[in-house]
């Protein structure tokens, strides 16, 4: 058996925040395979299903994002699984919106549900870090993450859980370098190129004669050049004007 949670903060004020990515991807997942309804159960909302001939169970932590460890320690003890059997989704502002990435182990890097989570299971279970952006200044990541994803969002945001969602069985075999190219390449196959690293190289120019002409400005009559007057008044005051000599 596995456990899958995905954190964020209970009720309707925070349902399309930032912070809450990691609910939306386990709404994602329970809907694509066919999960049971939602239930309460350790201080959260559960859902089981299967996922590549494994049982798997959902849950969204009701006790807000802080105190995330609380409800997923307890589903963890009841089940008597390891921090290993535990993949957590949830939102990573160190990442670019749209990113992904799959580590096991490592450190909160600020984000106090995983800190909570660390606290109550130890480190060593599966992060699937979902990036939200960094809005470039520390003293606005709170409305950041707390703010909800913009319109603009909306395209990468729906490819994003819907690959995730699609990629789910791979989690649950443990085979995370496929699962990270499956939405990679989703991402790639679905959207337009949002970094150096998803744009295709740029094409050479075209090399171009300097005297190339259109076939319709080739076809023009050109006009005579004007001939100057060789003697008289008039080519005495030119030679005089440009310093010719007679």
């Amino acid at each position: 058996m596995l456990l899958f949670a995905g954190l964020g903060n209970p009720g309707g004020k925070y349902a399309n925040n930032r912070h809450n990515v990691g609910f939306m991807a386990a709404d994602a997942i329970a809907r694509r395979h066919s999960f049971s309804p939602w239930s309460k159960k350790f201080q959260g909302l559960i859902a089981e299903g299967t996922l590549g001939g494994e049982k798997v169970i959902l849950i969204k932590p009701q006790t807000f994002m802080n105190l995330s460890g609380q409800a997923v320690g307890e589903a963890l003890r009841f089940y008597k699984l390891s921090p290993s059997a535990l993949t957590v989704f949830y939102d990573e502002i160190d990442l670019p919106a749209g990113k992904l990435r799959v580590k096991v182990g490592g450190g909160s890097g600020g984000h106090n549900g995983i800190r909570s989570l660390d606290q109550h299971v130890g480190k060593d279970f599966r992060r699937v870090r979902i990036g939200v952006g960094h809005p470039g200044v520390k003293e606005m990541v709170h409305g950041h993450v707390l703010g909800d994803f913009a319109k603009a969002d909306q395209d990468w945001l729906t490819v994003l859980l819907d690959a995730i969602a699609d990629g789910a069985e791979l989690l649950a075999k443990g085979d995370d370098s496929s699962f990270m190219n499956r939405v990679t390449l989703a991402l790639r196959d679905k959207l337009t190129p949002t970094g150096d690293d998803d744009r295709p190289p740029p094409k050479a120019p075209k090399a171009q004669s300097p005297k190339a002409q259109s076939h319709v400005r080739q076809a023009r009559p050109q006009k005579p050049a004007v001939k100057l007057p060789e003697t008289g008044p008039m080519a005495a005051m030119l030679k005089k004007l440009f310093g010719g000599k007679d």
